[in-house]
């Protein structure tokens, strides 16, 4: 996730090299958007993910693995989803097929999820966070303040390959930064580090535009620790407290 504090204020600009990882040595975002592209809050910045990506990464994959090219897609896609608002403007996805699930539930389309965003789509109602009761901008803010130095993804195994992808991922970030819970709530964050873990299938074309994402993981595994990894004394932490809560 490229961070809200650190988006470049233009609407057409391609991504920096700073955003590709090339400083690193490893391309692994190369997205070019259309001409007519407008950003939703400017050129996204991913210089600071990459540089937690990097650090704390599981997998180094070789280049041309089924691992490299998932990881990339899965980069690429990320920057749509959460930095293009029209559809339209969509590359790495088939719009007039496209549909994403979770854990094998309702599926929603691409209009959906460019209204909703993917946070509140993967995440859906839980005990501590309410895809009804944010915008999109909402919940890129929420996750922004939460995860301060970005949240990062990394493709970690290729189960199957085109075009029925099935693929094992990792999101990690340092909780540094302060969650706010649906009542309002905030808890501020013990610095550190939140790993999920999960599973997707997706269907690609034989060019590799996703048709379908199916996602599979436990939200829990997101946001319970976004309410109890705080720092002592601060926070509405409730001691004992039995509900559990949801993903990014």
């Amino acid at each position: 996730m490229a961070l809200a504090t650190e988006l470049i204020a233009t609407v057409h600009e391609p991504l920096s090299e700073e955003s590709s990882g090339q400083p690193y040595g490893e391309v692994i975002r190369d997205y070019e958007p259309l001409a007519d592209t407008r950003w939703r809050f400017g050129t996204p910045n991913y210089a600071r993910v990459n540089k937690l990506y990097f650090q704390h990464r599981s997998k180094i994959h070789r280049e041309g693995s089924l691992e490299s090219i998932v990881n990339k897609l899965v980069k690429n896609w990320e920057v749509e989803s959460h930095h293009i608002a029209n559809p339209k403007q969509w590359k790495t996805m088939d719009i007039t097929k496209f549909q994403a699930m979770l854990n094998g539930g309702t599926p929603a389309n691409a209009q959906l999820m460019a209204d909703i965003g993917p946070y509140s789509l993967l995440i859906g109602e839980t005990a501590d966070y309410s895809a009804a009761a944010v915008t999109f901008d909402e919940s890129n803010k929420i996750f922004g303040s939460t995860f301060a130095d970005g949240f990062a993804w990394e493709c970690t195994e290729v189960l199957s390959g085109p075009p029925t992808v099935m693929f094992k991922w990792h999101h990690f970030g340092t909780f540094s930064g302060m969650y706010t819970d649906k009542k309002g709530r905030k808890f501020q964050g013990d610095g550190s580090m939140c790993n999920v873990y999960g599973m997707c299938i997706a269907k690609v074309s034989d060019k590799l535009v996703i048709e379908s994402l199916d996602v599979y993981y436990n939200p829990d595994d997101l946001l319970k620790p976004l309410v109890t990894n705080v720092k002592r004394g601060e926070g509405d932490v409730c001691v004992g407290r039995d509900e559990a809560d949801s993903k990014q």
